[in-house]
């Protein structure tokens, strides 16, 4: 983690049409395949929520679309993100933003906001003595903070927030680098009702800036009204890639999840028991 990571001003090859790309990718972990034959493709800008079971794959299927496990080999198999065959991971995340549901590291809680956001820059913990930040990247840091309504917590240590002002720190260190794409795995998980609410309004602005988001659910509430594209998951394959209005039924989601599930509506949003 020495030097400073530059800021990318270059446009990707092909990243105004294409994100992602997966054909033919199935994937193993151990001795078990968990992907099956997935094919897959998404637009830079795209709103898509992927949906389905614990199990189903899902985390697997993150792991493979940010380069994190690579796929059993095969003359048709195709990865590409961006459209680029191979990407470094320290560059990758310049360009698409994962956000997982918990930060980095134990020195994390007693560091600040402002500096917890920094600190997306490195992907590290902290802001460590041998890491060099330069000004842009502290107007970077303020930028996304700002993004996420969460200047008020730029001086609060991350140890004492709530889980939902953790959230917004951990989306803020993902809009550090301005991705075209992001990528939030279980985006509502562990937070209370207002926090849930809060946080959704929040992803809804993004996407109306122009940030593509990739949501990968088992919530229907998740799914912000600006997700257009559903995709369905089950054993490991993609069962269903269409409309929200063809997938998400209570026929569909009852197939999927193997339970009767009802779907209500609350002016834009969706809710199932």
């Amino acid at each position: 983690m020495n030097g400073n990571p530059s800021i990318p001003q270059a446009t990707i090859e092909g990243s105004e049409t294409e994100f992602l790309e997966l054909r033919q990718v199935n994937v193993a972990r151990g001795d078990s395949v968990i992907l099956h034959d997935v094919n897959l493709k998404i637009r830079t800008g795209e709103h898509v929520a992927i949906l389905g079971p614990n199990g189903c794959g899902k985390s697997t299927l993150i792991l493979a679309m940010t380069c994190q496990i690579y796929p059993i080999f095969h003359p048709e198999m195709r990865v590409r993100i961006f459209g680029r065959d191979r990407w470094d991971l320290t560059h990758l995340r310049r360009h698409f933003g994962v956000v997982g549901t918990d930060l980095p590291g134990e020195r994390t809680a007693v560091t600040n906001g402002l500096d917890a956001v920094t600190a997306g820059f490195f992907s590290a913990s902290t802001l460590w003595p041998n890491l060099v930040v330069t000004p842009e990247m502290r107007e970077r840091a303020w930028e996304a903070l700002e993004r996420m309504e969460a200047t008020r917590l730029a001086e609060q240590l991350v140890g004492t927030m709530s889980a939902g002002e953790k959230r917004r720190i951990v989306i803020a260190r993902a809009l550090v680098h301005r991705p075209k794409q992001l990528l939030l795995d279980e985006p509502s998980n562990a937070l209370d009702l207002a926090a849930q609410r809060e946080l959704r309004e929040t992803l809804r602005r993004l996407a109306r800036e122009g940030t593509g988001l990739v949501l990968v659910t088992h919530h229907l509430g998740d799914i912000l009204p600006e997700v257009e594209r559903i995709i369905l998951m089950r054993d490991g394959r993609i069962v269903g890639d269409g409309p929200r209005e063809e997938l998400l039924t209570e026929a569909r989601l009852s197939e999927l999840f193997h339970a009767p599930v009802r779907i209500g509506r609350d002016e834009e949003w969706l809710h199932s028991w």
